[in-house]
């Protein structure tokens, strides 16, 4: 592990992945997709932040499963999907930059050893490196739909833990669908849910909800230039493995499909 007492040196060098990815990016469904949390990967600079191989396979690191049913909704929805590829431990790409837990020391109940007390200048240069590039490709994919006249809507994809450990009540939702200021798209996700897989249990706002001080894509990507958006929150336990990612994009593929026509 990591030696949490010796300052850490940030920066991607030529051995780093970028920290973007995007598939399909001229994808013609009117949904484009984010996956914020989609990785797990960390700076060589920055070792393994303190952390036990445990640690960095839970949910606090990565949203579990949510590459997964990205990758396949790229394919069978025919959207862009945006990946960012680093822990959001390193920094979390949908969070404001004054963000207080934009890095975060403590992520449910587990202390980050490197994040601790780090400088004014080495958040500002993961953010720099990490969170900029990855809005930037968001904005260039919007621009260049707005450019053609493409009919466009948001949707951020996010999966949740069952349970935290700080806070240990159970989390029943199979799918919050989430909204801030406009919750017409997610009333429509909803409708067509209740009619696709009503077995199913979800709720508008759980276990999160949009705010500006908390989230960024949204926000930033959505509410200011006035598009059709939602955040998703899939169940992690429902993900974890590739039947449960294949069938819940098949879910969502027919959900969004039939949102679409709505839209």
């Amino acid at each position: 592990m990591t030696d949490p007492t010796q300052p850490p040196v940030f920066a991607l060098n030529a051995d780093d992945p970028n920290p973007v990815e995007t598939a399909n990016r001229e994808g013609a469904s009117p949904f484009v997709i984010t996956c914020e949390h989609a990785g797990r990967e960390i700076p060589k600079g920055l070792g393994d932040l303190g952390l036990d191989d445990h640690h960095l396979s839970r949910h606090i690191a990565w949203d579990i499963g949510i590459e997964g049913v990205g990758r396949r909704l790229a394919e069978m929805l025919d959207a862009p999907v945006i990946f960012q590829r680093y822990s959001r431990l390193v920094i979390d790409c949908n969070r404001p930059l004054w963000a207080e837990d934009l890095i975060p020391e403590v992520s449910d109940g587990t202390p980050v050893p490197v994040n601790k007390g780090i400088p004014d200048a080495e958040r500002a240069a993961r953010a720099t490196h990490i969170h900029t590039p990855f809005h930037d490709e968001v904005a260039a994919i919007l621009d260049h739909r707005a450019a053609g006249e493409h009919k466009t809507a948001l949707i951020a994809l996010h999966s949740f833990t069952p349970r935290l450990e700080a806070r240990p009540a159970p989390r029943p939702w199979h799918l919050g669908i989430l909204f801030n200021r406009d919750a017409s798209l997610s009333e429509h996700v909803h409708n067509v849910m209740d009619e696709e897989a009503g077995h199913l249990t979800f709720a508008f706002n759980e276990p999160y909800m949009v705010e500006d001080h908390g989230d960024y894509t949204i926000p930033v990507h959505g509410e200011q230039r006035g598009l059709p958006h939602s955040l998703f929150e899939i169940r992690n336990d429902h993900i974890a493995d590739e039947a449960g990612q294949a069938d819940w994009a098949a879910l969502l593929t027919r959900v969004l499909n039939k949102v679409a026509e709505r839209l």
